[in-house]
């Protein structure tokens, strides 16, 4: 049973540390608008 308990507290501890990225991301980055264009081939477009 230690082996099963050392596997599930690594597995919590990497969930929290993602968490944690996942969350400070969200928080602390301000994304920048940017204009987007695509193009399109109008071969196959419309069919």
């Amino acid at each position: 049973m230690p082996t099963l308990t050392r596997l599930l507290v690594a597995l919590v501890v990497l969930a929290g540390l993602s968490a944690a990225v996942v969350y400070s991301l969200g928080t602390f980055v301000e994304p920048s608008p940017r204009e987007i264009t695509v193009r399109l081939r109008v071969d196959g477009f419309g069919r």
